[in-house]
């Protein structure tokens, strides 16, 4: 009877081992999934940032060449 009873406990034991161990694991293949697609959006972000400084800096230019052809512009010293 012993036999049994130590027997049922290590298949307890393992099982409940593994069970643990897969559940870890899982757990960390998702982690993982969500790190990247943080980094996804982290690079849309950076990307769409980058257009809109882009459009902004040739706004900035196309005002500038509007304003210079009505008033003149003197270089400052520096």
């Amino acid at each position: 009877m012993q036999n049994r009873g130590a027997k049922l406990t290590l298949l307890g034991a393992v099982l409940l081992s593994s069970l643990t161990i897969y559940a870890v694991h899982h757990q960390q293949e998702q982690e993982r999934e969500s790190m990247y697609q943080g980094v996804l959006r982290d690079d849309e972000r950076r990307r769409q940032k980058m257009k809109q400084r882009e459009e902004d800096l040739q706004e900035s230019k196309r005002k500038r060449e509007i304003y210079e052809r009505v008033q003149t512009v003197e270089k400052a010293l520096e």
